[in-house]
């Protein structure tokens, strides 16, 4: 990509958890007793309408976000350069892998966009007229018979990326604070804090984040975290000549999308739908939606993703039972020889 803009700091580069300045923390007490399990399990899971807030940000900017249409998407990889080229993301093989045009097969460490490419055989549509009113005329000459109809294939394209969930699992077990909460609602890894433990790599329910087997530290898409700081969108949106990938307030992107659906509806194509747009979906809403024109699986996405700390409160909670239990146990253990030894005492008759 040739980029039409220089490179400028972000406002505020060293914004985080531990190992750099945390934001000032919320000033409100916390709930007890069982107000309190219920914060704890809002903070893990479910509609979160302010992830920057609740990570402690006074005043943050608008929730932004990434909408991917992948009904014009045209398989270009021009995202994947372009994020490439900009973040110094080393390459990731130059192989085909057989399955079709994809050259990388999925997101990990070195490759923060990747495009699928799914083809898919598709019967010819004949006879019913086309949404605008206009018939499918035949391909024979009067009087001879139709021929019958072939199947053809369609591409369905769509240029993956870390969906900077709204309940980070990634984020919430990372012993370091090397993964952090932005400003701007996304979450970014902060590489020189990484101590290559791994933890992140199971939690993410889409499997995003990975580790580089050179040192073992992780990582993944920034949401292009310096350019956002200097008012620039993501260099991957810059890049897209068809508008496929947007970039801009979450809100607004989510209107967006909601038309965009209503208007292929209206156009005949039916199967159009939008993935990870809900707030109360199992992640808490995605800050990377999608809209698809098939299932989710067939890209390659999880159907129901569900973030994978969400019942840590209740398996704490059933840990200590069990530690209690286990303790009583164990005292009750000791104690019971001394009691039966004591018991002929109790009852007024001696030793013989």
């Amino acid at each position: 990509m040739t980029a039409d803009e220089t490179s400028a700091a972000p406002a505020d580069t060293t914004t985080g958890p531990a190992g750099i300045s945390a934001p000032s923390s919320a000033t409100s007490a916390a709930p007890a007793g069982k107000e309190n399990r219920s914060f704890l399990r809002r903070l893990l899971s479910g509609p979160e309408a302010d992830p920057a807030a609740d990570a402690g940000y006074q005043d943050a900017p608008d929730r932004v976000g990434f909408f991917t249409d992948t009904s014009v998407c045209i398989g270009c990889k021009a995202c994947e350069v372009a994020c490439k080229e900009w973040n110094a993301v080393p390459e990731d093989g130059l192989t085909l892998t057989g399955m079709s045009y994809d050259n990388t097969q999925g997101l990990g460490a070195s490759t923060w966009r990747h495009v699928a490419f799914v083809e898919q055989p598709k019967p010819a549509r004949t006879g019913p007229p086309e949404p605008d009113g206009r018939p499918l005329l035949p391909l024979s000459a009067p009087g001879e018979a139709a021929p019958a109809a072939q199947e053809s294939t369609r591409w369905l394209m769509s240029s993956d990326v870390c969906k900077h969930c709204t309940h980070a699992a990634c984020l919430d077990v990372c012993p370091t604070g090397s993964l952090f909460r932005t400003e701007f609602g996304t979450v970014v890894v902060q590489q020189d804090i990484c101590n290559g433990c791994g933890y992140c790599v199971p939690a993410c329910p889409y499997g995003v984040i990975e580790q580089r087997p050179e040192d073992g530290r992780a990582f993944k898409c920034t949401l292009c975290y310096d350019r956002l700081g200097a008012g620039q969108e993501p260099a991957c949106a810059k890049a897209c000549p068809t508008e496929s990938i947007q970039f801009g307030p979450l809100d607004e992107l989510r209107e967006r999308a909601a038309l965009r659906v209503e208007q292929l509806h209206a156009t005949g194509v039916p199967e159009a739908r939008l993935y990870g747009h809900e707030p109360d979906d199992g992640v808490g809403g995605d800050g990377a939606f999608f809209l698809l024109l098939d299932d989710p699986e067939v890209y390659g996405l999880p159907p129901a993703p569900v973030v994978t700390t969400r019942d840590l409160p209740a398996m704490w909670m059933h840990a200590g039972v069990a530690a209690c239990t286990l303790l009583a146990t164990a005292g009750a253990a000791h104690a019971l020889p001394a009691l039966l030894c004591r018991l002929p005492g109790l009852f007024g008759k001696g030793p013989r």
